[in-house]
């Protein structure tokens, strides 16, 4: 069904991702000289964004849409560390990184959001293991 609260966090996690690609973050992630890191930091969130897209409409199926919200949590945590290697690519830590750190955050955030969808998810298996128990 789609007013479940896991595809609202789905689809918050889709918006983030999606608002990554605005932040300076990301604009320093394409002009550093170690094109894999950007690349890697573009390709991690771009799949991660289909992979929580796609698990919206996989609610008649949950058992595998947990599956394909479990890998796009992977893919996250892949962006996660490619947004701190960026971000630790600038130099040291200073008040003048503030906004690039906000891409760091919203990436947390999204994680996050993947986190509370499978969690939904599994409350929702039990839920229906549960009724069938029942009849």
């Amino acid at each position: 069904m789609i007013q479940r609260p896991q595809t609202i966090y789905l689809f918050l996690a889709t918006v983030i991702n999606l608002s990554v690609f605005f932040t300076p973050l990301y604009s320093r992630a394409v002009l550093d000289p170690v094109m894999w890191i950007g690349l890697g930091l573009a390709g991690s969130l771009t799949l991660a964004m289909v992979f929580s897209f796609i698990a919206i409409f996989l609610y008649k199926n949950r058992i595998f849409q947990l599956k394909v919200v479990k890998f796009g949590t992977y893919l996250q945590i892949i962006g996660l560390g490619a947004a701190f290697g960026v971000l630790f690519s600038l130099g040291a830590l200073r008040p003048q990184l503030a906004y690039d750190a906000l891409g760091v955050l919203l990436i947390i955030i999204s994680l996050v959001m993947f986190w509370l969808a499978g969690r939904g998810i599994k409350k929702d298996d039990e839920l229906v293991k549960s009724m069938d128990r029942i009849r």
